[in-house]
């Protein structure tokens, strides 16, 4: 699924084409003056998604063995997602949805929690249905720290992100937006504090959304399902 076009995503090819084109000077030269531009970036998502996949494989293992056994079908559900310049990805999570469940942001779908696994509540509040996405940082559709990589068929999303150039960034597990409102964000304020990373973003930036991440993630803020 790696390297497919985007063009099912974007609405219109040449608004994508224009808009890459008209972020990319501005891109190139943050990037000459931002750590987290630098080959570090990259080098500590191997070194620190490797190590937690290991850390956490026997956990993880456990996890997906309850996710079987509490529910009808596979431990992980794969999501196509757009990831850096809008390149569309398969994104595997935890599955906290039934089998069936319609392929929509949790926001769209009619009485949301009706579609909840057994232990879909929990895996959601808890944030453990993300820790799948160790492996996509570890092959290098997604960062530690980013914009939340958009489905497939979020397109206005994805449009409001190429107009302001957030979409040149690799998508991550966590970013700016998440902890500052999560899943209570409109897409106009979410895509204000993905361009407001993009202006800011650098290695202590990245470290400090980490480590509010955690803060996040322990008071289970955020999260409407």
């Amino acid at each position: 699924m790696r390297g497919i076009s985007a063009t099912s995503v974007i609405t219109s090819r040449d608004r994508l084409n224009h808009a890459g084109k008209h972020h990319a000077t501005l891109h190139k030269r943050a990037c000459t003056q931002q750590q987290a531009c630098t080959p570090f970036k990259r080098l500590f998502d191997i070194v620190a998604s490797l190590a937690l996949i290991l850390l956490l494989a026997i956990p993880l293992l456990a996890l997906a063995l309850l996710i079987r056994l509490t529910s009808p079908g596979a431990a992980l559900h794969w999501s196509q997602r757009a990831g850096q310049n809008n390149r569309i990805f398969l994104m595997p999570k935890f599955r906290s949805m039934r089998v069936g469940t319609p392929q929509l942001a949790t926001h769209l779908l009619t009485a949301p929690k009706a579609h909840l696994t057994p232990l879909g509540s929990f895996l959601r509040r808890s944030s453990l249905d993300e820790l799948p996405q160790l492996w996509s940082i570890l092959t290098g559709d997604m960062s530690f720290v980013g914009p939340r990589p958009a489905l497939f068929n979020q397109d206005d999303l994805i449009a409001l992100r190429t107009e302001k150039g957030v979409h040149a960034l690799v998508p991550g597990l966590t970013g700016w937006a998440q902890i500052n409102g999560r899943d209570a964000l409109p897409i106009p304020e979410k895509v204000a504090l993905d361009a407001e990373y993009l202006a800011r973003r650098s290695l202590s930036f990245d470290l400090k959304i980490l480590w509010l991440t955690f803060i996040r993630v322990l008071a289970r803020k955020g999260v409407s399902h």
